[in-house]
Order: structure tokens, then C-alpha cells, then sequence
């Protein structure tokens, strides 16, 4: 019970807020509404929307499942897994739960046919980007050493890989 409120407060806390939350805050105040589209092209955009928002969902349910079961932790910054996650959708890139969040971000842009919550959406990923980077791998790396400098040699950051990636099964990484 207690592993499901600490993930409960993590989601809340932050994809919450993100992708749910701050777009709407943006649809209020820029007077954006989800409505019956008029012409082919918005049409194809609100279809293509909702393809990005359930992929990135999925990514996002499937990350999180890995970070509990493989990592005995969360997503939050403050209650992190404790056991270095490298399989699932980390073996094809090593952040797919904010890939998740973004693909939700843009979805709800295209759904929305909607300009502010591109730029949210663009915010959101160029930060996401420079705290990967400058702050979040430099934790993980110190946190699991070689085993996490290994992975990182083989998975990109961003763009996924075409083939999953086949970790060593020795050396105690999950």
C-alpha cells in the first residue's frame, strides 16, 4: 500500500501537473476548446493528436511499471528506484517516460489544434533535454557506476533505438 501512495504523490506531483493541469490552465487562458474540426487537414491533426497521446501514454504506464517492479522506486527526483532500470522501453532509449509525457504534451497540442500548448509542449523539452543531461545523468552515473556508463555507450537519450538492446545478464543490473 505504501509503494502505491509514494507513486500516487509522484504522479500527481509532476506528469500531473504537466500534462494535465498546466494544459488546462493554458486552454483557459487562451480560450481554447476542444471542437468539431471543419476541414481535412485539422481533421488528420486531431487523428494524428490522439495517436501521439496514446503512445506516449502507453510509454509513460509502461515506464512507471518498470521504475516499481525493476527499480523499487518512482519517478520523483526525491524517491528514485533504487535498482538501475534497463529493460522494457529503456532498452531502446534511456528516457521513455518523459518521451511519454512529451508525445502527451504534443498530442494534446494537435488535439487541441492548439499554439500555446505547442510551445508548452516545446518548453517542456528543451528543459526536460537540459536537465537530462547537466543534472539527472550525472546522478544516475554516480548511483550505478559502470553498470549505468555501459548502458548509456549503448541506448541513446532521445531519439530510440530501431533494435532493443540485450544487456549483459551478469553484473546485477535490472
Amino acid at each position: 500500500m505504501l509503494i502505491v501512495l509514494r507513486h500516487l504523490l509522484a504522479i500527481v506531483a509532476l506528469p500531473f501537473l504537466v500534462a494535465v493541469l498546466i494544459p488546462i490552465w493554458i486552454a483557459r487562458g487562451n480560450n481554447v476548446r476542444l471542437a468539431l474540426v471543419t476541414t481535412m487537414p485539422q481533421l488528420f491533426a486531431q487523428i494524428a493528436g490522439l495517436g501521439l497521446l496514446l503512445i506516449g501514454l502507453w510509454l509513460f504506464v509502461s515506464s512507471l511499471r518498470r521504475f516499481a517492479g525493476d527499480g523499487k522506486g518512482t519517478l520523483a527526483p526525491w524517491d528514485p528506484p533504487r535498482h538501475l532500470v534497463i529493460r522494457g522501453p529503456y532498452r531502446y532509449v534511456r528516457n521513455p517516460m518523459i518521451s511519454g509525457v512529451v508525445f502527451v504534451l504534443f498530442g494534446e497540442a494537435l488535439m487541441l489544434l492548439s499554439g500555446p500548448h505547442v510551445q508548452w509542449a516545446l518548453i517542456f523539452l528543451v528543459v526536460n533535454f537540459i536537465y537530462i543531461q547537466l543534472f539527472e545523468e550525472q546522478q544516475l552515473q554516480k548511483r550505478f557506476g559502470e553498470a549505468y556508463i555501459e548502458y548509456c555507450r549503448h541506448v541513446p537519450r532521445l531519439v530510440p533505438r530501431l533494435r532493443p538492446w540485450t544487456p549483459p545478464t551478469s553484473g546485477g543490473s535490472r
